[in-house]
């Protein structure tokens, strides 16, 4: 008898999670024997689940969410130094040998959908300090980016993150008004449902500015919806989920997701 391969999705809290969903649907397509399920973990039984999971021969993985990102890294091998280069992991998978490896999905995630963006020298802002921060950070300085103003409600924490990432600007509280910036990126928690709205005046950005908000539920956020008014380019939370997922899909499951069927799965994830 065969048992299944199986990876998961956790956090605090977790029943929002579309990952299900996505990876369910890949498996599906591909006609894989597998599954992939959300579970609720919270913070004191971090280190519990990772020693139960990897000792079970048929866990091929999990994605992490808030608020385990940083923390994840106290309990997995690094061998990548994912906390050096970036300070979070949004991914752990099985190396060939069995072993459990950290790893971050989520910047190459976040650049695939503004992949044909010339954002070299240009002006950015980003919104949050935390491990999805970190992330979107550390690909925009692979980016070349000009002046990243970081906005935050403690923006000393926010100035730690930019010279981290040796990225030149400034970090400031949430109520400062914007620059001009080619690209402006919610990071943050606010405006997902149960959290506060994220309230931006965006009439600083210029005609060409593109809105990103990394929040998928709800998919159409207050900021988005203020960028739509204002006829601005926009790319949703979904774009970054699905295509982090799909890294993360091909290091559980050994098999590349069908990304022919983004529309569908798109509208899957929509219904």
């Amino acid at each position: 008898m065969t048992n299944t391969p199986y990876a998961e999705v956790i956090g605090d809290p977790i029943a929002h999670s579309k990952s299900p969903l996505i990876h369910g649907f890949w498996l599906e397509k591909l006609g894989l024997a597998g599954d992939y399920r959300a579970t609720h973990v919270v913070a004191d039984d971090l280190a519990d689940f990772f020693a139960r999971r990897s000792a079970d021969p048929d866990w091929r993985g999990c994605n992490i969410t808030v608020p385990h990102k940083v923390a994840a890294l106290d309990h997995v091998p690094d061998p990548g130094d994912v906390r050096g280069m970036i300070g979070a992991a949004n991914t752990v998978f099985r190396g060939e040998d069995g072993a459990l490896i950290a790893t971050n999905t989520d910047a190459a995630g976040f650049l695939s959908p503004i992949a044909d963006l010339d954002l070299a020298g240009q002006p950015v802002v980003v919104v949050g300090a935390g491990g999805a921060a970190r992330a979107v950070l550390f690909a925009l300085a692979r980016s070349n980016v000009g002046r990243v103003t970081l906005l935050n409600r403690t923006p000393l924490k926010g100035a730690a993150l930019l010279a981290k990432f040796g990225l030149k600007g400034d970090a400031l509280p949430l109520t400062a008004r914007l620059p001009e910036a080619a690209l402006l990126v919610n990071t943050s928690v606010l405006g997902m449902t149960g959290h506060d709205p994220l309230d931006l005046d965006l009439t600083p950005l210029p005609a060409e500015a593109v809105v990103y908000d990394i929040v998928y539920a709800p998919l159409e956020t207050p900021l988005l919806k203020a960028a739509r008014a204002r006829d601005l380019e926009t790319v949703d939370g979904l774009e970054m989920l699905i295509g982090q997922a799909a890294v993360a899909f091909e290091l559980f499951f050994g098999a590349a997701p069908p990304r022919e069927h983004d529309g569908e799965l798109r509208a899957r994830l929509l219904a």
